[in-house]
C-alpha cells in the first residue's frame, strides 16, 4: 500500500506541475508592432542600437520582485550591469535543466532586453509574434530549446506582454502559477 500511495503522490505532483505549462502553451500573443531590433549572432547576445526606457524597466523590475521566491540582484551569468532574477535555492523546480546558471531563470540587460527560459512552445509563439529571438545556444544545449531574448519594451502595452512572458518563464521553470 505504501508503494501505491507514493506512486500516486508522484503522479499527482507531476500532473500538477504540467498543468501550468499546458496553459502557457495555449496562450496566444498579440503581434508586436514595433520593428524587431537587430541582435548580435554570438555571445554576448545583445540588441544593437536600442535604448532602455528607464520607467518601463523599473516597472518590470518592481513586478518581478513580487514573484514568490525571487530575489533581484547582479546577474551571475550575463553582462555586467544586468539584473538577475534569482530563485530561492530551496525552491523546487519543474524544469531545472532549462535554467542557464545557478537559480537564475531570467535576467534583464542594461538595454532593457531580457534573456529568459520559456516553454519551447511559448518561445516559438513569442518569436513568431515578434517579441523575442532564439538565443544562439538555444539548439546547442539540452533543455535550452526555449531560451530566448525578449526585446526591450518601448510602450506600456509592450511592457504588459513582456511581463506576461517573464511570468510564463517563472511558471515554466518552477511549475508555480502567479495570481
Amino acid at each position: 500500500m505504501n508503494v501505491y500511495l507514493k506512486t500516486l503522490a508522484v503522479a499527482v505532483t507531476a500532473a500538477a506541475l504540467m498543468c501550468p505549462m499546458v496553459s502557457a502553451q495555449e496562450r496566444s500573443l498579440p503581434e508586436r508592432t514595433s520593428p524587431r531590433p537587430d541582435t548580435t549572432s554570438g555571445v554576448p547576445h545583445t540588441q544593437i542600437g536600442v535604448e532602455i526606457n528607464a520607467e518601463l524597466a523599473q516597472l518590470l523590475l518592481e513586478r518581478v520582485a513580487q514573484f514568490p521566491g525571487v530575489t533581484l540582484g547582479p546577474t551571475r551569468i550575463s553582462l555586467p550591469g544586468a539584473v538577475g532574477f534569482q530563485l530561492d535555492p530551496d525552491m523546487l523546480l519543474s524544469q531545472p535543466s532549462s535554467i542557464v546558471g545557478g537559480f537564475e531563470f531570467a535576467h534583464m540587460h542594461p538595454d532593457g532586453s531580457l534573456h529568459a527560459s520559456l516553454d519551447p512552445e511559448m518561445a516559438r509563439k513569442a518569436i513568431k509574434a515578434g517579441w523575442a529571438v532564439a538565443h544562439p545556444w538555444a539548439k546547442q544545449r539540452p533543455g535550452w530549446s526555449g531560451f530566448v531574448m525578449i526585446y526591450t519594451p518601448t510602450t506600456p502595452e509592450e511592457l504588459d506582454v513582456v511581463i506576461e512572458l517573464v511570468e510564463s518563464s517563472y511558471t515554466f521553470i518552477t511549475g508555480n502559477t502567479l495570481d
